[in-house]
């Protein structure tokens, strides 16, 4: 176990816009600039406007602390004239950072503890897809030795 976030309830936030006239390029962008910038998540829907227009909703979820770096980031690289912004209370998991030793490396996996006590183990993207491209495994062979891993040393 090396680290613990958000247990209980905590309080974020979801900044929303409506765009119309962003190009998918300008969106991905956005995308990595936004979560560079500490947004805990950015994602697009598609939309239609008035007039019949295809658009896309861009949602942000960050905290309280990022808000305004991120809705200065969201004015300047993109075309909206308005950002909607709402507070949200949640109920989260307690959670802890762990390692799964597996025949081809470690991998990160984030370990939830349910309510009931029982634990959930997900190895995390990043350590997944690094040893990946290091062992030229695929992504799915990956995650289930991870996942196998974790489960063997933690019964």
């Amino acid at each position: 176990m090396t680290s613990h976030e958000g247990e209980g309830r905590d309080t974020i936030w979801k900044l929303e816009t409506n765009l119309d006239d962003c190009t998918g390029e300008n969106l991905g962008f956005v995308m990595e600039l936004l979560l560079s910038a500490g947004a805990r998540d950015v994602y697009y829907q598609p939309i239609y406007m008035k007039k019949n227009r295809p658009a896309c909703l861009l949602s942000v979820i960050c905290t309280e602390e990022r808000r305004t770096a991120l809705e200065a980031l969201i004015f300047q690289h993109t075309t909206t004239i308005g950002i909607r912004r709402v507070e949200m209370e949640r109920t989260v998991l307690p959670r802890r950072m762990d390692r799964a030793e597996t025949a081809l490396g470690p991998v990160a996996v984030k370990v939830c503890t349910l309510p009931d006590g029982s634990e959930r183990a997900y190895p995390e993207y990043d350590s997944v897809a690094a040893l990946c491209r290091a062992t030229g495994e695929s992504y799915q062979t990956v995650y289930r030795l991870a996942q196998t891993a974790w489960e063997n040393t933690a019964q």
